[in-house]
């Protein structure tokens, strides 16, 4: 079993050699426990990334209930942010990372933002809006994609608009309605703050690949 450091050399490599940042290397710390339990139980993986994905689809679900149930639909939030980075964590531990682990995982990561998104509308925000926000996401990601089908071997930058920020916004907003009320109101501010920032992400995301790939 490897120790810490071992792990976050690992974590480095399965993210194409991306140094992770102060808070990144304290969030991966804290998994890594955690993430050596579910190593030592033998759980794959792959099962991971599907109770993440789970989890998340199950959100706007929930949301669409009584409103004290909002509160559990924001934890679900949270279990599928935790689980997406534990899958990672327990095949660098184990060393069980894959091809197809990782397009699982960016199949998962692209439906549970999907998820969340209908969350977004079924909470009040505008379909249009929550179609907007859909569209900025996915497109940072194709964006990343088809520059490393055409040789960028970076990540490039870690945006303001990763999934742990996604994952943050849609919690945050759940428990927001659960204290002030006004569901429409709050699913349709974050919805345009989340607008905002995928932007924000998007152009990031595209003045990293200009300056890789020229």
């Amino acid at each position: 079993m490897p120790d810490r450091d071992e792990f976050l050399r690992r974590w480095s490599a399965l993210h194409l050699g991306l140094a992770p940042s102060w808070l990144v290397r304290r969030w991966l710390s804290l998994c890594f426990p955690l993430a050596q339990v579910l190593a030592r139980l033998r759980v794959p993986p792959n099962v991971i990334t599907l109770t993440a994905l789970a989890s998340a689809i199950a959100v706007p679900a929930v949301a669409a209930g009584e409103r004290n149930l909002l509160l559990l639909a924001a934890v679900l939030v949270v279990i599928s942010g935790v689980l997406d980075n534990l899958d990672g964590a327990v095949a660098a531990i184990t060393d069980q990372a894959t091809a197809f682990g990782a397009v699982l995982d960016s199949v998962a990561d692209r439906l549970a933002d999907t998820a969340y998104v209908i969350t977004l509308w079924v909470l009040g925000a505008p379909g249009w809006l929550a179609g907007l926000v859909a569209g900025a996401a996915a497109l940072q990601e194709y964006v990343r994609a088809r520059a490393a089908g055409a040789g960028m071997r970076a990540v490039g930058v870690v945006t303001v608009a990763e999934r742990p920020t996604r994952v943050i916004m849609v919690a945050a907003l759940l428990v927001g309605v659960v204290v002030v009320g006004h569901a429409a109101v709050v699913a349709t501010a974050g919805a345009l703050a989340s607008l905002g920032l995928a932007v924000v992400g998007l152009t990031q995301v595209l003045i990293a690949t200009h300056r890789a790939l020229g």
